[in-house]
C-alpha cells in the first residue's frame, strides 16, 4: 500500500514546519505496516517561505498559481502517486492515533473515504461551541472537515476531485460526491472520532463575530451562490494569518 499526503498551502510559514514534523510523527503508523507514503505540499502561490520550508522538511513541492483551495488540493493529487489520498491542512497536527485508526479502515476493505472530527486549538467559548457543533454534524451526516480527508485515489478522480467552481464549501461538496459513489460501490464513508484532529483556531481568533455573520447571510440568501466567489469568501482569502 502507498499514501500520498497532500498538504495545500498559502502563506503558511508560521504554520507549516509543525504540521509537517507532525504528519512525519504520525506516518510511523503507516511504516509499521510496512507501507510506503510521501508528503506533497501544494505551494498556492505564497509570498513568504512557505515553498522552502515545505522543501526544507523533505516534502515534494508543487506549485499552483490561482489562489484558490480546491485547485491547490487538487494539483497535489495529480502529483500524488498513491493508493490512498490524505488531504492535511498546514494549521492541523495529524496524530500517530488518528493516522492508526485510518489505517485500520483501509485495510478493512469496506471504506471508500473518510474523514475526522477536530480540536481547536482554543478554551474560548465560541470556538467550544462551533467545534461540538460541526464534530455532531460531521458524524450525522458524515461530511469531514476540509482539514482531514483520506481517500482511495481512485475514488477521488472518477468522483471528480475537489469543484473548482468553489471557493468555499468544497470539501461539502465532494464529501456529498463521495457518498453517492459509496452507495453504488457498496461501500461506506466514515468520520472517525477516537482521536479528532488537532487544528488552528485562528479564523475564530482573527475574525469577528460579525464578519461570520455577514458572509453566513449572503451565503444562505444567495442560497450559496456566493461559495463561488472569491471575494464573498474572504474569510480564507483575505490573507489573514
Amino acid at each position: 500500500m502507498n499514501i500520498s499526503l497532500i498538504v495545500p498551502a498559502f502563506n503558511e510559514e508560521r504554520l507549516l514546519a509543525g504540521t509537517l514534523a507532525s504528519i512525519r510523527a504520525a506516518a510511523v503508523a503507516f511504516d509499521a505496516r510496512g507501507w510506503g507514503w510521501e508528503l506533497i505540499v501544494c505551494d498556492n502561490n505564497s509570498t513568504d517561505r512557505t515553498a522552502g520550508l515545505a522543501r526544507a522538511s523533505g516534502a515534494t513541492v508543487v506549485f499552483e498559481p490561482v489562489n484558490q483551495i480546491s485547485r491547490a488540493r487538487n494539483t497535489g493529487a495529480a502529483r500524488a502517486s498513491g493508493e490512498w489520498l490524505f488531504f492535511i491542512d498546514a494549521d492541523s497536527q495529524p496524530s500517530r492515533e488518528l493516522f492508526e485508526d485510518a489505517a485500520a479502515e483501509i485495510e478493512g476493505g469496506a471504506c471508500l473515504a473518510g474523514g475526522s472530527t477536530v480540536a481547536l486549538h482554543s478554551d474560548r467559548p465560541i470556538a467550544r461551541f462551533f467545534e461540538r457543533f460541526w464534530n455532531a454534524l460531521s458524524r450525522i451526516v458524515k461530511w469531514g472537515a476540509g482539514s482531514f480527508i483520506f481517500c482511495e485515489a481512485a475514488a477521488f478522480r472518477q468522483a471528480g476531485g475537489f469543484s473548482q467552481a468553489l471557493y468555499a464549501g468544497e470539501e461539502i461538496d465532494l464529501f456529498r460526491r463521495l457518498k453517492r459513489l459509496a452507495r453504488e460501490k457498496g461501500r461506506t464513508v466514515v468520520i472517525l472520532s477516537r482521536h479528532p484532529l488537532a487544528t488552528s483556531d485562528r479564523k475564530i481568533r482573527l475574525y469577528s463575530l460579525g464578519e461570520y455573520f455577514a458572509f453566513m447571510a449572503k451565503a444562505l440568501l444567495s442560497a450559496g451562490r456566493t461559495l463561488r466567489e472569491r471575494g464573498a469568501c474572504f474569510l480564507w482569502y483575505d490573507g489573514r494569518r
